[in-house]
C-alpha cells in the first residue's frame, strides 16, 4: 500500500504542490503540464506483458531509457522546455521510487 501511495502521490500530487508553489501566476495551466508528464507511460504498450508489477520501467521502456532521462535533464536545464522536462523527470522520479520498492536494478 506505502509503495502504491508514494508511487501515485509523485505522479499526482507532486506536480499539483509544484504549480502552486512555484508557478502561482498560471498554476492551473502549469498543473495541468505537470500532470501531462504520464503520458511517458504510453511506451509501456510496447512490452508483453503491458503491465508487470514487478518490472522496474527505468532503462526497460524506451521513454524510460538513460537517453530519454538525459533528453528530459537537457530539457529542463533551458528555460523554454523546463516545465516540460520537469514534467518527464517528476514522472521518471515516480518510476525509480517504484523500482526501489521492487528492488529492481536501474
Amino acid at each position: 500500500m506505502l509503495r502504491f501511495i508514494a508511487h501515485y502521490g509523485i505522479h499526482f500530487i507532486v506536480p499539483i504542490i509544484i504549480a502552486i508553489y512555484f508557478y502561482r501566476e498560471n498554476k492551473f495551466w502549469a498543473a495541468i503540464i505537470l500532470l501531462s508528464g504520464i503520458v511517458t507511460d504510453l511506451d509501456h504498450l510496447l512490452a508483453t506483458p503491458m503491465f508487470d508489477a514487478n518490472r522496474c520501467s527505468i532503462n526497460f521502456h524506451p521513454l524510460h531509457s538513460y537517453w530519454a532521462i538525459a533528453m528530459y535533464t537537457m530539457m529542463f536545464a533551458y528555460k523554454k522546455t523546463r516545465i516540460i522536462g520537469l514534467a518527464l523527470l517528476i514522472h521518471i522520479l515516480a518510476d525509480i521510487v517504484d523500482c526501489l520498492f521492487i528492488g529492481g536494478e536501474f
